[in-house]
This record gives structure tokens, C-alpha cells and sequence, in this order.
């Protein structure tokens, strides 16, 4: 069951996690790497998308609605906040640049119903603190559940060196609302400086699956299940990109009741 995906050289598009290569069922991530005059088309039957602009700048055009040109307003995900754009399922779109551009593409799928695909710019980005102490982290919620879509919620966040997120561990693979819902996740990792690293644990309420890998800038991961806890090493500061797709579209997680105590849980 392949879970962690190493960073690879690419240009054009990359398919990183999808229900092929790994267990997946709910979401999907590609990654788009385009330099000046290369442009990327695409039409995603049956699937909605959120494409996040990682670094750089692009003009994203799409069928029925038109143009947004010059679309991003940072050099990489620590300098800013990000630009998004939602894209309903079956409709043809095209990404491209004078320049040079990082896009995640998240994919989930979904029947067309009503949603129009709309801009997420900076400015919009929700950005919140989260967690106190040596787990305090910086969220930024870019697709939230306030925004039109019908299973994607996406965001990102930031861990300072030494610093944990996802913690007290919690886990959100039970449909048990409103106590927990059912979301996969996928965490796409930069670090920086880019040579440093990070460490990701994934385990089952049982511990017969308790594994933890060691995360590096380019690297992806798919959580289909399971607490799953990360920690930026000291030194580094650590950034992933999220995005959850279940049964329902809500964020009830549950956190492990042997460390809950941490957050004033029972």
C-alpha cells in the first residue's frame, strides 16, 4: 500500500496520487510545472478540481466563463498567500504562463450540479492560528465550507521549525457525524531551506498500523486512513498543502482520547 510519494523532476504534468497507484478512492493530486509560452488543457469528466497556484504566475481560461490572466502573487508557498481556482466537473480548462508556474491540481469526483467556476484570490484566503505552544500552526483555509463545491475543502498549512500540526492527533475516517465524518487527505510537503525535512506518522486507533515517514520538500502523502500527526524538524520551517474528500463535506475529526488531554479534551 504505497502512501509516501518522493518529490520527482518533472515538466509539463505529473499525476502524483491517484486510485491507480495507491488506495485512494476520494481525491486525487497532479502537479503542473510549466515555463514562458507552455500552456496545459485539460477536461476532468465526472471530477471536480481546485487548482492552487504553488509559485510563479499563469493565466487559467475556461470554457463558458472566459479568462483570468496574470493569476499569482507569490515566488513559493512562503511567501504569501495563495490564488485558487475551482473548476466544475466536465469543464474544459487550460493553464498557462509567460513565465514560469507551480500548480497543484486536487481532484475529487463529483456530478455537475449547479456549481460556476469562480477565483479565489489572495486577499481571500482565510488565515487563522491554530493549536498553542510547540503545536501552534499557521492555517490558511483556500476552499473552505463556506464556498460552493461538492466534496473538495482545500488549505494549507505552515509548521515553524520543531513545531507540530495535524495534533493532538486526529483522524476522520469513521462516518459518525456530527462526532466525525469520513475525508481522505492528501498533504503535499515544501520545506524550507529545501534540504531539510520532516516526519510524518500515520497510525490506526489499534496500532496494527503505526508507521512514520520522513517527509522532504517535493514529497506527497496520501492519509486514507488513521491519526496522522507531522512535526517540522528543528531549523526548517515546514509547509503542506491539504485536501480532504469523503462522505460529507465537514470537518468533524476525532482526536486520539490518549492525547486529547493536550487540548483540554476529555
Amino acid at each position: 500500500m504505497q502512501l509516501h510519494f518522493k518529490h520527482r523532476d518533472f515538466t509539463g504534468l505529473l499525476e502524483v496520487i491517484n486510485p491507480e497507484n495507491s488506495p485512494s478512492e476520494e481525491l486525487e493530486l497532479a502537479l503542473v510545472r510549466a515555463s514562458s509560452g507552455q500552456s496545459i488543457e485539460r477536461i476532468y469528466e465526472g471530477k471536480e478540481s481546485v487548482l492552487v497556484i504553488l509559485g510563479g504566475r499563469c493565466s487559467v481560461s475556461i470554457d463558458g466563463v472566459g479568462a483570468w490572466d496574470n493569476l499569482g502573487e507569490r515566488k513559493s508557498v512562503f511567501d504569501g498567500q495563495a490564488t485558487a481556482v475551482y473548476i466544475p466537473p466536465g469543464v474544459r480548462h487550460r493553464v498557462s504562463t509567460d513565465g514560469f508556474v507551480e500548480v497543484a491540481v486536487f481532484r475529487a469526483p463529483a456530478h455537475r450540479g449547479g456549481e460556476e467556476a469562480y477565483l479565489v484570490r489572495p486577499e481571500e484566503v482565510q488565515a487563522v492560528d491554530r493549536g498553542q505552544d510547540n503545536w501552534r500552526r499557521e492555517v490558511h483555509d483556500i476552499i473552505d465550507e463556506t464556498r460552493p463545491a461538492k466534496k473538495l475543502i482545500v488549505g494549507e498549512t505552515f509548521n515553524d521549525p520543531g513545531a507540530w500540526s495535524s495534533y493532538p492527533p486526529h483522524k476522520h475516517d469513521v462516518q459518525d457525524s456530527p462526532r466525525e465524518v469520513r475525508l481522505q487527505e492528501i498533504y503535499h510537503y515544501r520545506v524550507q531551506p529545501e534540504t531539510g525535512f520532516g516526519l510524518q506518522r500515520l497510525y490506526s486507533p489499534e496500532r496494527s498500523f503505526d508507521e512514520t515517514f520522513t517527509v522532504q520538500d517535493g514529497d506527497s502523502f496520501l492519509v486514507p486512513f488513521g491519526y496522522h500527526p507531522v512535526v517540522a524538524a528543528a531549523g526548517y520551517q515546514l509547509y503542506y498543502l491539504w485536501a480532504l474528500s469523503g462522505e460529507s463535506r465537514a470537518l468533524h475529526p476525532r482526536e486520539d482520547p490518549v492525547h486529547s488531554w493536550i487540548s483540554g479534551g476529555v
